[in-house]
């Protein structure tokens, strides 16, 4: 364990030069990091709502409500579907957590069933007798269906927070139907809460000319209000020309002196939509947005070439909102808001300032500890802890993590445990020069050897903690767990690698007969 070849002194100084240059940013302001070349590194430590202040949101997911959706686009497909088919049903309507018909001919029974599975393969077919049918989705189908529209809905939260510039936003599943969003340093939310409120469901539907706004609605036709307020509704068809998920860009401009949006569909969406004109021309068309008309112009010739403009009375603000909403894509389903909280700034100054105090506390202790009991070994492991400390900088820096109040405890704990691998080392080394009267570098070299079992254990078993926590835990718990993880690790490489480059290098120069240790 005193022979350490060329390789490793090189791998040691090039880690400890990383280290160093990874950690710099945070030495400087964010303006002039975010300056520098995108070759060097510029990342700096994320602070956590809890150091930095902002907001805090607990969200609740209103999965019934699409269920509910998803019944009545099912009910709606059968519908045209029997019709295509020629298939006579009647009572066809929701019932329950399922849609229901008769079937008025049961001969017909093996091509409603083949119909139905064409249309919703997931959905499940029961008879109740030979002409009541019940069409519902399995559990296991409402599950999948579940945790998708839990995760669109977190990734589409996150695209929209993005795009307002809020850096490292913290967005995860809250239970089965909640999203935990934290906005460090964001104080005031409230632009934010629109834009994540506003399910952004766009949609492009023929007007049914045929139908009274006062009388009854046709079925497959819907009754929506106009968008700008006057009180003017339009029927609209259910069935969309084409929706929202087929754009590719969206971007606020300006036609004739107003605030306009501009958009691009895809190549499949701009065929859909250059069909659908083509086809209806002299037709009302509906541009629909959240169950709003936004406006209804007429066709008057086919719109070809994958884009076009939604315009209506838009100010400048609202028209770069509704285009970041398209941007990031429709929620799946409506929002509600559980619960917001705002920590202040200066709360969070209060912890940074706590924490500050802990770890220089600690630092202080442990260096002052190391140096009384060991002498020059223990200033040599003074000078390892502090590598640590810019190699747990580094690293958190690499891999933008955010740092909160429990990640600052997992520092303050690791500067302790960094130096517990050199205790055990030296008190090993003390003993071989005690008890069995060895030389300096046997006493060393079995010191290292037989230390070494003992130290790899104890912090294996202390990284399976910190994983699990990361992977069980949630939010600061996580937080925790990573910076335990980081600075073991680290502590790993300083006790182990650097500590011994500093023993064997200054055994080799200074030849000593013996060791005050």
């Amino acid at each position: 364990m005193v022979q350490f070849p060329r390789w490793q002194v090189i791998f040691v100084l090039v880690v400890l030069v990383l280290g160093a240059v990874y950690a710099a940013p945070n030495l400087f302001s964010r303006s002039f990091t975010d300056s520098l070349p995108d070759w060097m590194p510029h990342n700096q430590i994320n602070l956590g709502l809890d150091l930095q202040g902002g907001s805090y949101l607990l969200i609740a997911v209103d999965l019934a409500g699409v269920k509910k959706d998803q019944l009545e686009d099912l009910e709606d497909g059968v519908r045209q579907a029997f019709k295509q088919n020629s298939i006579g049903y009647r009572q066809l309507g929701l019932y329950g957590s399922g849609v229901g018909f008769t079937l008025l001919d049961p001969g017909q029974l093996d091509l409603a069933r083949r119909v139905v599975r064409e249309l919703a393969p997931e959905a499940e077919l029961d008879i109740d007798d030979d002409t009541q049918f019940r069409i519902a989705f399995s559990d296991q189908a409402e599950r999948d269906r579940t945790t998708s529209i839990i995760n669109q809905t977190i990734e589409i939260i996150r695209r929209r927070v993005d795009e307002t510039g809020t850096r490292e936003p913290a967005i995860q599943r809250h239970g089965d139907d909640r999203i935990l969003v934290q906005l460090p340093g964001v104080d005031n939310p409230d632009r934010i809460k629109e834009l994540l409120t506003s399910t952004a469901a766009l949609s492009f539907n023929f007007v049914d000319e045929t139908a009274s706004t006062t009388g009854r609605v046709p079925a497959g036709s819907e009754l929506l209000p106009a968008a700008d307020g006057t009180g003017q509704s339009y029927v609209v068809k259910k069935r969309d020309i084409i929706k929202g998920e087929s754009l590719t860009d969206a971007q606020p401009t300006f036609q004739d002196g107003q605030s306009v949006v501009s958009f691009t569909f895809d190549t499949i969406g701009g065929k859909r939509f250059g069909d659908a004109t083509t086809n209806n021309v002299g037709r009302l068309f509906a541009i629909v947005l959240d169950g709003q008309v936004i406006s209804a112009p007429v066709i008057r010739e086919p719109i070809l070439g994958g884009s076009g403009v939604i315009s209506g009375n838009f100010t400048v603000q609202s028209a770069q909102d509704l285009a970041l909403l398209l941007r990031a894509g429709a929620l799946p389903a409506d929002l509600e808001y559980l619960e917001e909280r705002s920590v202040g700034p200066g709360l969070g100054a209060d912890s940074i300032r706590a924490g500050k105090i802990a770890a220089i506390l600690g630092l202080v202790f442990v260096i002052a500890f190391m140096g009384v009991s060991y002498g020059l070994f223990g200033a040599m492991a003074d000078v390892a802890l502090a590598a640590n400390l810019i190699l747990i900088t580094a690293v958190l820096s690499g891999l933008q993590a955010t740092l909160t109040l429990p990640g600052i405890a997992g520092i303050v704990l690791t500067i302790g445990m960094a130096v517990d691998a050199n205790v055990l080392i030296f008190e090993r080394i003390r003993e071989e020069i005690k008890i069995n009267k060895r030389g300096p570098v046997t006493a060393i070299d079995a010191g290292y050897r037989r230390a070494m079992t003992t130290i790899i254990d104890s912090n294996v078993t202390t990284l399976i903690a910190a994983v699990l926590l990361f992977q069980f835990g949630t939010g600061p718990i996580k937080g925790f767990a990573v910076t335990l993880a980081i600075g073991l690790v680290t502590s790993m490489f300083s006790a182990i690698m650097l500590t011994r480059l500093f023993i064997v290098t200054w055994l080799r120069r200074r030849r000593p007969q013996t060791l005050s240790l």
